[in-house]
């Protein structure tokens, strides 16, 4: 048998290393402290102090559980940390609360009406938090022991003890819980739980009684107390789903499996009525909680009147969740009208809303976003490409001056140098060009093109506002 080449082996372990470096990918949180102040460069947050201490109190809300079916908007110009904000409050928000995140051009691509797509998405973030009583066992492990068959087959039968502070009992095993406790290694000494509707074996930890029995223990070692009491105990258990997968589950013939399959479609109406029901009455029973989530769509002025009209309705809805919006247009069209409004949407759904407003990112905050950025990509720049780079991000866009980070390191690896410099920064500057390069370059060759709709009277001043060349004249 021919020995493994060695470097398909390393290119194997390579592939486990590869971790996806996204836009918002730097993103931890909201930068905020304890007085909900911004700071001024935290949890991969630069700037915006006014919009993010906004979004604290929200978020603070949120999380008390005071507000849910409010609408927010973060309104400004492209490129100044609309998503971001949005991206660091689902940060702060954690697994527990729901989380859900929409483009407004989604609702038109999907095989549904825009109304059901809409409200899939209302139900997807508003979680329901069931508890329920489930009957454990809890004890260390005294002996296993485990009868192997002469045949060499699969053992089928075993027993075992546990023991708490004040009893002791052995238990007969089954097949299933024989390779449970041969797969999660359990021995002697451990302190384990077993759910007895489903047999499920649970390892807490190691017995502090048997602390001392080896010599070396592994740092991820856990040392709990044996139980006390009996070992039959009923413990509160504690599952959050959110109202869609139930809906799904209750709605299919294939039922939770067709969360996995993807193709959940349409939901009847009175379905979602029954499971609210059932929902209202588990709340008066004490058996569940609502847990209201946040929908965030982006792009909100690509939905149309008809999507306006029922988020109306569906904000004042018992089970609603606190719905955030982003937009970076002006007064524009509604679409599906002729009517203009501000930020494309209507004025009796702009009047629910409260308005974070966004700013233009100054020159230092940039550099700031500059320095997060290459150290999230994992580029080594001189600080005089740095400074190029923040030039270049004040006078054209700062997401233009993003992208040039991993393509000038693609260019300097090149060259065998391990820092990005300033001829790498020149080299990509002139490969590939920004909005108003491009297009100034349209106003000059416009004949050329086809279908140019651009009059010759027409001022090339009123497209192109900035230089030809934006900031590499001025190096």
């Amino acid at each position: 048998m021919a020995a493994a080449d060695p470097k398909k082996i390393a290119e194997v372990r390579d592939v486990h290393r590869l971790e996806r470096i996204g836009t918002h990918s730097h993103i931890r949180g909201l930068g905020l402290d304890d007085a909900l102040d911004a700071r001024m460069v935290s949890q991969g947050m630069v700037g915006q102090n006014g919009a993010r201490r906004a979004a604290g109190v929200i978020l603070t809300m949120i999380q008390e559980g005071k507000i849910a079916g409010r609408a927010i908007l973060i309104a400004g110009q492209p490129g100044t940390g609309k998503t971001a904000i949005a991206m660091g409050m689902a940060k702060a928000l954690g697994d527990d609360t729901p989380f859900t995140m929409l483009a407004g051009s989604e609702i038109f691509s999907l095989e549904m009406s825009k109304t059901e797509a809409l409200t899939q998405a209302f139900r997807r973030s508003i979680g329901v938090r069931i508890r329920e009583e489930a009957e454990i066992i809890e004890g260390e492990v005294v002996e296993i022991e485990i009868e192997r068959p002469a045949n060499g087959q699969a053992a089928t039968f075993g027993k075992m003890t546990l023991k708490t502070t004040e009893m002791e009992t052995m238990y007969d095993l089954g097949q299933k819980m024989i390779e449970t406790i041969q797969k999660e290694n359990i021995q002697a000494g451990d302190i384990i739980t077993i759910d007895k509707s489903s047999g499920k074996i649970s390892l807490l930890g190691r017995s502090f009684a048997r602390s001392r029995d080896y010599d070396a223990m592994g740092p991820q070692t856990r040392f709990v107390q044996c139980p006390e009491g009996e070992l039959q105990k009923r413990k509160e258990v504690v599952h959050t789903v959110n109202l869609h997968e139930i809906d799904v589950i209750n709605s299919r013939q294939q039922g939770f499996l067709a969360l996995f399959a993807g193709d959940t479609g349409e939901v009847k109406h009175e379905v979602r009525e029954q499971i609210d029901a059932k929902v209202a009455e588990w709340r008066e029973e004490g058996k569940a909680d609502i847990v209201p989530g946040v929908l965030f769509i982006d792009e909100v002025h690509m939905l149309d009147i008809e999507c306006f009209s029922f988020l109306n309705r569906a904000l004042e809805a018992e089970t609603a969740p606190v719905v955030i919006m982003a937009t970076n247009r002006g007064i524009t069209n509604i679409r599906g009208t002729d009517y203009k409004s501000p930020h494309g949407i209507p004025l009796d759904l702009l009047d629910r809303m409260l308005i974070i407003s966004t700013q233009p990112y100054t020159q230092r905050e940039i550099r700031k976003i500059i320095d997060i950025r290459a150290e999230e990509e994992d580029v080594e720049m001189t600080l005089e490409a740095k400074e190029l780079l923040t030039k270049i991000g004040t006078e054209s866009t700062l997401r233009y001056a993003i992208h040039l980070i991993t393509v000038a390191n693609l260019v300097a690896l090149k060259r065998k140098a391990q820092e990005v410099d300033v001829q790498d920064i020149r080299k990509v500057y002139s490969l590939f060009v920004d909005v108003k390069r491009s297009t100034q370059f349209l106003m000059e060759y416009q004949q050329e093109f086809m279908f140019s709709e651009m009059q010759d009277e027409e001022p090339a001043q009123a497209v192109a506002s900035g230089d030809k060349d934006v900031a590499m004249s001025q190096v």
